[in-house]
């Protein structure tokens, strides 16, 4: 039995929904962040070195990284499912699309959310300078390059339906996290807005967010 280490509004949901597209049977080990600091509890060292999620473990393995968590569920119980066929144009952009995700969206994105956060944290006394260092480096550099981004999905997603071809696939899953996380940092163009409210309107989609609970991005 698959059990996912799940912890509340992370990454790990994206498991939860590939698990329910491929209709495989799981279960669930539930981690809820610090309140205060919004980290993981440390009794998720025990499942990884890291102590970050998401983690699943089937039998004897632990596997960790959302994308090699995708790839190795599509790969071992996918059935040729979610995945285009080897050699064709779509495996291509699957492929890249599985990397982009963590690789070239998701660190404006966290930058994001960590300058937002600073004024909230420092000393009151230089709060306002902490506060005008975020807002010129937000303005300056993280706020236009989530903007290329959004207009790379944009201009993607006029090429067809999916990230990589006609029908849902890894890629979808894996870039679900970062188009919710900017959704909610930024403003989408009408066409993304458009693919999000897709995905989540898939049963799928919406048996995971029974499974996992709250989810803030959804």
């Amino acid at each position: 039995m698959i059990t996912v280490h799940h912890l509340n509004n992370s990454r790990s949901q994206r498991v939860l929904w590939l698990l329910e597209e491929l209709g495989i049977p799981y279960e669930i080990k539930f981690y809820q962040r610090d309140a205060q600091t919004m980290l993981a509890p440390a009794s998720l060292l025990a499942v990884h070195p890291l102590g970050k999620s998401p983690v699943i473990t089937d039998g004897d393995k632990t596997i960790a990284e959302t994308g090699a968590i995708v790839s190795y569920l599509i790969e071992t119980y996918g059935g040729g499912n979610l995945i285009p066929a080897a050699g064709t144009s779509d495996r291509l952009r699957y492929t890249y699309w599985m990397h982009y995700a963590e690789g070239s969206a998701m660190p404006y994105l966290v930058m994001k959310l960590v300058f937002q956060e600073m004024p909230k944290a420092a000393p009151a006394f230089i709060r306002p300078l902490v506060k005008l260092i975020s807002q010129k480096v937000q303005q300056g550099f993280i706020d236009p390059n989530v903007k290329t981004n959004i207009a790379f999905w944009t201009q993607e997603l006029a090429k067809s339906p999916y990230f990589a071809g006609s029908a849902l696939t890894g890629a979808d899953i894996m870039m679900s996290f970062p188009i919710e996380t900017a959704q909610a940092r930024a403003t989408l163009s009408p066409a993304v807005t458009q693919y999000i409210e897709k995905i989540h309107a898939r049963p799928a989609y919406q048996a995971a967010l029974k499974r996992g609970g709250a989810y803030a991005y959804a």
